[in-house]
């Protein structure tokens, strides 16, 4: 594949029908990364579709769709203009409908074929004769309509050079079919050569079945995978009552534009994303974050499409909608999550491409051993030719790859889904591999660790003060309810919270790296740092001891002087995380080293640091110097995971191997991040690195028995184990090993929807 610059890529998903197994998906695959201009190319056999990075001066989305078709599969533009709910509901759709047929021509088929096993044993003397032929209608009645695709996929992947499971599974059935006609029509050829004229109609009608049972299983895990992404488009509500005036107005979700003002009742669905401009509320917003908690919200505050107002009523104006919205790019988030590739699958797709061949020749030489064996044992040619025959077909039909094909895409489209369920968004099977490989874990301070929100932590009143802590507090913040400075917000939003009634303003003055002062009804106030209170001659000795033991745990300190002497001081940081510190621990027990960057001050970070758990500390880098770090960790061989939450976040998470960022962030960091978390909680980073575990576990274990299984079943099929124990497997038997093994494999990774990550 050529490498492009990534401003000039463009990215197409790309539906492709016909691929049955894995080595259907590795030709597709091969192809894609030939064709010129192509950088990347992911195709899932689960989701029937081709992600696919290119070059656009070099090729465009008609020759990669070209290209797929060449290899003998359906390939279409995907429509431009459906959102991800309308292009969900399709596959729906499709998925049930395969579901239904597959259903109906498995169970016809097991029908037909019990009718011809007990025909036989059921039949007149005087119909018997009429017997093969009757037989013979009801195996190509089947074959026509039951079985038709997989000879139409055969002769295609003929015409095209290559091979793949239906190849198996026509020329099984195929040959035992022929063989069948020619024993009905000149059975005297048979029997002139001492040998009875079997036929094996029944056996290719079982064998129909018994593969479109395993097909029909298939078709269930595709929609058992994808239960959760289909759940997510479930969210969507139908309709929106719109405010038009003094009147509430019913309409479809379609209709809303931006800017139409909503009301939302309790128990209600929001039905678009929006601002929160009257009312106020307790939002469920557990689809996104995986928290139980309702959040409280107000005018002013972002409310979600999809989550629920389980409280009061409220208005809201809508803003993004349709695939600009929260849900919808959540939607296609995990859409494109669960058609990615994770690298071990190329080691399946390596195996592919030459597994159908090779099974192809030992077949050929399971016949001719078989037959020379036999014949030089003193049978006749005729004989050991059916005994031949029959051990031919058994390898072609259990060497069947489909467990292969579903080994690691259906625990990638479980694992992404269990995923969501946690509010961890996970962008591939590339990034669920990789996470599973980590040594090192770097946090961003700020937002990350703590709350990212300053907030007051201590009020102090001087010795022999005459005012209390509640006067102190509502006079500073009355003095800095005109300031925008951070810190000037969390001493009012403080003082709002203690109900306190701030006090009108008589003048005030902004000292720019000293503080404010001015008079708050008939006090002359100054409120800054140690600096501004030497500008007024006060002392601060009175508060040295508590000030320095303040400072020392990473918080700031601000002095308060009234009229002229020193009333007090307010403590002001940036609190750690409820579940920080429980976070870091758990990571340190997964056998993970904790790296904490920050541009804070060395004193601050390292109070943080202290208090949250984490021994290795960076205090006092800018965005570059955290890009730096990261990298000289990978120099020095550790595998990193970023985690941050702001826009000088990015260039750090693009850098690390992993980036995971915070979903209540920035976009750009979000943007620049495999995985996404919708809650800010530390302890979702423990859950994806335990999910990502337990997948590679799952993908590792899916994978040794789809191996194992040929390993061990081929030689079976072959006759390895007749000479000493008599065993052999029929063709029926085979076939039916064959759907079991890929039964296992999705069951497998089916667990994963019930893993526990906490």
């Amino acid at each position: 594949m050529i490498d492009t610059p990534i401003a000039a890529r463009e990215s197409i998903r790309i539906p492709v029908t016909g691929m049955t197994c894995a080595a259907c998906q590795a030709r597709v695959q091969s192809a894609l990364a030939r064709e010129p201009g192509v950088s990347n190319a992911s195709v899932n056999l689960m989701m029937e579709s081709a992600a696919v990075t290119f070059d656009p001066a070099v090729t465009n989305a008609d020759r990669i769709v070209a290209a797929v078709r060449a290899t003998g599969y359906g390939a279409e533009l995907p429509a431009t203009d459906t959102s991800p709910f309308l292009e969900q509901e399709a596959r729906d759709r499709s998925q049930r409908t395969e579901l239904r047929v597959m259903t109906s021509k498995a169970i016809v088929s097991f029908a037909i074929g019990a009718l011809a096993m007990l025909l036989p044993m059921l039949t007149m003397r005087s119909a018997a004769l009429a017997l093969p032929y009757l037989l013979l209608v009801l195996t190509a009645s089947v074959m026509a309509w039951a079985g038709r695709h997989f000879y139409v996929n055969a002769w295609n992947a003929l015409k095209h050079h290559s091979a793949d499971m239906d190849t198996l599974i026509a020329a099984g059935t195929g040959a035992a079919f022929l063989y069948s006609v020619v024993a009905t029509f000149a059975p005297g050829f048979f029997v002139s050569h001492g040998v009875a004229p079997n036929l094996y109609y029944e056996a290719v009608i079982i064998i129909i079945a018994l593969v479109l049972t395993g097909n029909v299983f298939e078709a269930r895990a595709k929609r058992s995978t994808s239960t959760a992404l289909r759940s997510l488009v479930e969210l969507q509500p139908v309709s929106a009552r719109v405010v038009r005036g003094e009147q509430e107005v019913d309409v479809p979700v379609a209709s809303v534009i931006p800017g139409d003002v909503l009301l939302v009742r309790a128990g209600e669905r929001i039905p678009v994303d929006g601002e929160i401009v009257s009312g106020a509320s307790a939002i469920d917003e557990s689809m996104l974050t995986g928290e139980s908690m309702p959040v409280e919200k107000g005018a002013g505050d972002r409310v979600i499409g999809a989550t629920i107002n389980r409280t009061g009523v409220f208005r809201y104006r809508a803003t993004t909608l349709g695939a600009d919205s929260t849900l919808a790019r959540i939607v296609r988030l995990m859409r494109d999550a669960q058609s990615s590739r994770a690298p071990i699958q190329a080691l399946a797709d390596r195996v592919s491409e030459i597994f159908v061949p090779v099974v192809i020749s030992l077949s050929i030489a399971t016949f001719a051993i078989w037959f020379v064996a036999i014949h030089l044992s003193g049978a006749l040619p005729a004989t050991a030719a059916v005994r031949a025959f029959a051990a031919a077909v058994a390898v072609l039909i259990i060497a069947c790859p489909c467990a292969m094909g579903l080994a690691v895409p259906t625990a990638v489209m479980v694992a992404t889904g269990r995923g969501a369920e946690y509010g961890i968004l996970i962008k591939g099977g590339e990034a669920l591999q990789r996470t599973g490989d980590l040594t090192t874990v770097v946090l961003d301070k700020t937002g990350t660790i703590t709350e990212g929100v300053p907030t007051v932590t201590d009020v102090i009143v001087s010795p022999g003060s005459a005012r209390d802590a509640d006067e102190l507090l509502r006079l500073v913040a009355s003095l800095e309810s005109e300031s925008a400075h951070p810190l000037a917000a969390a001493i009012v939003k403080h003082a709002e919270a203690r109900g306190l009634v701030r006090e009108s303003i008589q003048s005030s003055e902004l000292i720019v790296g000293r503080g404010v002062t001015g008079v708050v009804g008939t006090s002359a106030l100054a409120v800054g740092n140690a600096a501004l209170m030497a500008d007024w001659s006060v002392s601060t000795a009175p508060l040295a001891v508590q000030a320095g033991a303040l400072a020392g745990n990473g918080k700031t300190v601000v002095y308060v002087t009234i009229d002229g002497a020193l009333a007090g001081a307010l403590a002001i940081a940036d609190p750690i995380r409820a579940t920080s510190r429980d976070a870091i621990a758990r990571l340190r027990t997964m056998g993970l080293a904790v790296v904490m960057l920050t541009g804070d001050d060395e004193r601050t970070a390292q109070a943080i640091a202290r208090d949250a758990g984490v021994e290795r500390v960076v205090a006092g880098v800018r965005p570059e110097g955290k890009v730096a770090e990261i990298a000289r960790l990978q120099r020095e061989g550790a595998v990193v995971a970023m985690v941050g939450d702001g826009i000088n976040d990015a260039p750090a998470l693009a850098q690390a191997d992993i980036g995971m960022a915070m979903g209540g962030g920035a976009a750009i960091a979000t943007e620049a991040a495999e995985i996404v978390l919708m809650r800010s909680d530390l302890t979702a980073v423990t859950q994806a690195i335990a999910l990502s575990r337990r997948t590679m576990r799952t993908m590792k274990q899916n994978l040794f028995w789809a191996f194992i299984y040929n390993v061990i079943g081929i030689p079976i099929a072959a006759g390895v184990l007749y000479p000493a124990f008599g065993v052999l497997l029929t063709p029926v038997i085979a076939s039916a090993a064959m759907a079991f093994s890929s039964v296992s494999v999705v069951a497998n990774s089916l667990r994963l929807k019930r893993a526990r990550l906490s």
